[in-house]
């Protein structure tokens, strides 16, 4: 057993240990926490895999912002354990079932016999000098620049869409014209009022009305 086989068997055991986890710590600061682990080791995999721009999205999109997202949301909440925990031993039967049925359809579908060594031999590995994200940036810029610009703008016209529907706020709404403002006049912008003038009260008089409020 090689030392690849070997990295491959570890970064396994502590991605499903931390999904395990996820579900089963009581601590829902630590059922993230155990995520990110999960994140992380799965990122790993990944760079086993020669997919190194996989592994770096994973680890700055989800555990750089989805995450910590997530994070900031479940401190800031005032979870109810107790109730949450409501139905766990009536429900558990069914989700070992369901659980244990899963599990069987993936390996019928993964199983030796059909994705074994002599039925898909292991790629063939890369040179030193191979890097994934060049690779993925040529075929994303030249064979497939025409689909990748139209997905953009499609993605592009479902966010404007979306802020369309969803918008609640005052149609009739003033704005600011700045073309306007510049065609200001001097006249216009400064308006000068004339007044009479007073006679200036005296502290004479002004304690005079002190004593006589008194």
């Amino acid at each position: 057993m090689n030392i690849e086989t070997l990295v491959f068997y570890f970064f396994s055991a502590i991605t499903i240990i931390a999904a395990i986890g996820v579900i089963s710590v009581k601590n829902s600061v630590q059922a993230v926490l155990c995520l990110v682990l999960a994140f992380f080791s799965a990122a790993a995999l990944w760079l086993l895999l020669e997919a190194e721009f996989l592994a770096i999205t994973l680890v700055l999109v989800y555990v750089g912002a989805v995450m910590v997202l997530f994070l900031f949301v479940v401190m800031m909440l005032d979870v109810d354990f107790a109730a949450m925990k409501q139905g766990f031993a009536k429900q558990l039967p069914l989700g070992l079932l369901v659980g244990a049925g899963l599990f069987g359809a993936i390996y019928w579908v993964i199983r030796f016999e059909v994705f074994g060594s002599d039925k898909v031999p292991e790629p063939a590995k890369s040179d030193q000098g191979y890097s994934n994200v060049e690779e993925l940036g040529r075929l994303l810029y030249s064979e497939y620049f025409y689909p990748f610009e139209i997905a953009g703008v499609i993605l592009l016209v479902a966010i404007i869409a979306a802020i369309s529907l969803t918008f609640r706020g005052r149609r009739d709404r003033k704005g600011q014209s700045v073309r306007e403002q510049h065609q200001v006049l001097k006249e216009e912008r400064l308006k000068i009022v004339s007044m009479e003038s007073e006679k200036p009260i005296s502290n004479s008089n002004v304690n005079r009305e002190v004593g006589d409020a008194s």
